[in-house]
């Protein structure tokens, strides 16, 4: 027995003529707005605050900003602004705590390799792109100018031998 899988779940629905339903509230608000506006106030002070709540409907309504929809920036942007911005960096706090794991070159120079995460072998894939990067350091230039034209890994072979 075969089933119809629903596509184009992400597309909202037109309700209103041309309108989802989200967008005919927001235009709705914004003409309920503008209309007690223009009721109670003259209409020298209410013009510029009637432009100002249509054009806010309209952006809610039908502007998107990088594929997204204006209220989602809006939110974003609220809580950016309310939310906490301090940022601390201990740099030496972390490296006195961290255990280092130490990998020997052919300069038999030690190398700090820092915690990245708890998972081990993103650790370890992590810390022999580094030994390679290392061994890449001790070939001469014209091993690693052989090695980028013709596809040979001499850092890996360097780690072989």
């Amino acid at each position: 027995m075969q089933f119809q899988v629903p596509q184009f779940i992400e597309v909202e629905d037109k309700i209103f003529g041309p309108l989802t339903f989200k967008q005919f509230i927001y235009i709705l608000g914004g003409i309920g707005g503008s209309y007690i506006l223009w009721r109670v106030l003259p209409i020298y002070v209410a013009g510029p605050l009637i432009l100002l709540i249509a054009g806010f409907a309209a952006a809610l309504a039908f502007f998107q900003f990088n594929g997204r929809p204006f209220i989602v920036g809006l939110e974003s942007a609220f809580y950016f602004y309310i939310g906490s911005k301090l940022y601390l960096w201990n740099n030496e706090k972390k490296q006195k705590n961290a255990p280092a794991v130490k990998t020997v070159s052919s300069r038999a120079a030690e190398v700090y390799v820092p915690k990245l995460s708890d998972s081990r072998l993103h650790e370890l894939s992590w810390s022999l792109d580094i030994q390679e990067k290392i061994a890449a350091g001790t070939a001469n230039s014209s091993e690693r100018e052989v090695s980028r034209f013709s596809g040979i890994h001499t850092s890996r072979d360097a780690l072989i031998k």
